[in-house]
């Protein structure tokens, strides 16, 4: 609940796939008038807080002074004012839990807007007579990835949560919305668990002080993280460029990325790029040039 003073700052976290990018939040009468990036130093001495750097090919390399939220978070207020956003539970005007339900009805009729406390205790007695005549394995829980985490009330933990405690549920295999090569490929051809990609620690200190050549496969270090993150990799990107590391977009179009960090930029066709990987393979593998 925003507090009703003539301005507030707050402390939120507004990303959507994970916890997102700590923000400040002006408030006055109630209402957001902006959301900013939060800068370390408006109270705080940046370097007597703690922090990180690397150091590698001479240079130091350290984060950003403030945080970097995506566009996503900056432009929250319009989401939380938004005249589509649903803001208090609706029930079908000829769905009656104890009674009819009308099904062939299903977005077609209208809604009402009911009570908090009545939807609760609609899905209260739902799940006890579910449970009691089917069992809750009965129960299927569509827990969809990639939804808006808070801090302690995140969708991906509460259901599930709930469900354990009165004998379980029913989970659904599904999709990982948005690397289904690494997700199923990866993981049966290399063995990597759960998805599909292999032990991460310390990757940015491996790459500014051993790689040379980057390819940047189909990615795009600019816009890509916007909605699970912030534009850190974005300032990775700078940081390659700084170490002297090459880096090589290979990608249909000119993204992002591709425009602000590459030293080549491989225009190749759309869905040829098992093609161009195995020739290159072949070249290696013919021409002993592999180590």
């Amino acid at each position: 609940m925003i507090l009703a003073k003539s301005l507030l700052k707050v402390l939120s976290f507004v990303g959507l796939s994970t916890g997102g990018v700590t923000v400040r939040v002006d408030v006055e009468g109630g209402k957001i008038i902006r959301i900013r990036p939060l800068h370390y130093d408006w109270k705080y001495d940046v370097e007597e807080l703690p922090s990180w750097a690397i150091e590698a090919r001479g240079k130091v390399f350290k984060p950003s002074a403030k945080e970097l939220p995506p566009p996503f978070s900056i432009a929250y207020k319009q989401r939380v004012y938004s005249p589509n956003r649903v803001r208090y539970p609706l029930k079908r005007v000829d769905w009656d839990p104890d009674g009819e339900r009308h099904p062939e009805n299903r977005g077609k009729s209208s809604y009402v807007r009911i009570t908090w406390e009545e939807a609760i205790d609609i899905i209260v007695r739902e799940l006890k007579r579910i449970i009691e005549k089917y069992g809750s394995y009965a129960i299927l829980v569509q827990d969809d990835g990639h939804s808006q985490t808070k801090t302690f009330h995140g969708p991906h933990e509460m259901i599930p949560s709930l469900l354990q405690h009165v004998g379980g549920c029913t989970w659904q295999i599904r999709n990982p919305d948005s690397w289904e090569g690494w997700w199923w490929g990866a993981k049966h051809v290399w063995g990597m668990e759960v998805a599909g990609m292999e032990e991460s620690t310390n990757v940015l200190l491996d790459i500014l002080e051993n790689t040379e050549v980057m390819l940047c496969w189909g990615c795009d270090f600019e816009t890509t993280s916007w909605g699970f993150g912030d534009q850190g990799r974005g300032l990775w990107g700078f940081w390659f460029k700084e170490a002297g590391i090459q880096q090589i977009y290979i990608c249909p179009d000119l993204n992002y990325g591709a425009a602000v960090h590459a030293d080549k930029w491989v225009p190749i066709r759309p869905n040829t790029d098992a093609a161009l990987q195995l020739a290159i393979a072949y070249v290696w593998i013919t021409e002993d040039l592999y180590d």
